[in-house]
């Protein structure tokens, strides 16, 4: 239950008594549907853990890449083949991610301390914007070396070409299936879900792209095919980078209408207006909201009925609510997103 207590408020520009109602409470919505609240901290975090269960999930895919990019690389190298080599890098760039995610989701489990008091969780932000410009900078690479064949078109070994790409396919596949029940509920897990699909399509154009230069001869398809091949993966690269470098920034997680979460808070009986919220994501799978009800007189019941709002509506766990009994000064209009 949070505790109610009165005390001077300086900060947002006032100096005036006010009952607050600080709701920290840290009420854990564990995937095992375990609930307890503590006293005056009551954040309910609804933390799904998702990625702890993707351990060998990891391991199976970092180790099944890494043989094929070895494979994939070689296998350009003695065929000639520029698709394989760009798709080989390709995969090697999603190896890195993978081990990069990997490694944000173990660093996102450390304790908090003093100083990092939300613990290591951004890190799985970070991997994710990290892994994002690293597929981008592989992309500029290999289309530079693209256009460069373009005008000097090699002959490449259509069999091999095809047979080492229809590996990939399995491969990639395989990889991407594991990690698909999670792509829903972490940004870290759906990156490697939507590179690893991606690449399974890459490979199998990679094989109609052989299939065509052995029936047709036309050597020019295999750089072409390599610049189709980075235009998708460009595609599918922008919105994670897109998405990794808005919560980097503590913007408001995409899915969540800012405007529809004050709606709902000031829609709660005895709220009178809402003011100074704050919408960001901890970390790619909990999401924090900070905000100041102006609710004369409300007391716990407020709390739990706003906590169980935001967990209900918008899937927001770590809540922190400031309970005041009139209008702040703001100096003007309190911001309703600010």
């Amino acid at each position: 239950m949070a505790d109610t207590h009165r005390h001077d408020h300086p900060g947002h520009g006032h100096d005036r008594k006010h009952g607050h109602q600080h709701d920290h409470g840290h009420d854990h919505g564990h995937a095992h549907g375990h609930t307890h609240g503590h006293g005056h901290h009551g954040h309910d975090h609804g933390h799904s853990h998702a990625p702890a269960n993707f351990g060998a999930a990891f391991a199976i895919g970092a180790a099944l890449n890494i043989g094929f990019v070895v494979a994939e690389a070689a296998a350009g190298i003695l065929t000639g083949s520029l698709a394989l080599i760009a798709d080989a890098g390709h995969n090697l760039a999603d190896v890195l991610g993978l081990l990069l995610a990997w490694a944000a989701v173990i660093l996102a489990k450390r304790a908090p301390t003093a100083r990092r008091t939300y613990g290591l969780r951004k890190a799985t932000i970070l991997a994710s914007l990290a892994n994002a410009g690293l597929l981008l900078v592989g992309v500029g690479v290999m289309a530079w070396e693209s256009l460069i064949r373009l005008e000097n078109p090699q002959p490449v070994a259509t069999g091999w070409m095809a047979a080492v790409a229809a590996g990939g396919v399995v491969i990639n596949t395989i990889t991407a299936l594991m990690f698909m029940r999670g792509r829903k509920d972490d940004m870290n897990l759906r990156g490697v879900y939507l590179h690893m699909a991606a690449d399974a399509a890459i490979s199998a154009g990679v094989v109609v792209a052989a299939l065509a230069i052995y029936l047709t001869n036309w050597l020019w398809l295999d750089p072409a095919v390599t610049l189709a091949v980075l235009a998708v993966i460009v595609a599918g690269t922008w919105g994670l980078l897109r998405d990794s470098l808005d919560l980097a920034l503590d913007a408001a997680p995409r899915g969540i209408n800012p405007i529809q979460v004050r709606e709902a808070l000031v829609a709660l009986p005895g709220v009178a207006s809402v003011h100074h919220v704050h919408i960001w994501a901890m970390s790619t799978t909990e999401i924090a909201l900070t905000a100041h009800l102006v609710a004369p007189g409300a007391g716990g019941e407020l709390l739990k009925r706003a906590a169980a709002t935001l967990k209900d509506q918008f899937g927001i766990g770590h809540v922190t609510l400031q309970i005041e009994d009139e209008a702040a000064n703001c100096d003007g209009p309190c911001p309703d997103l600010a």
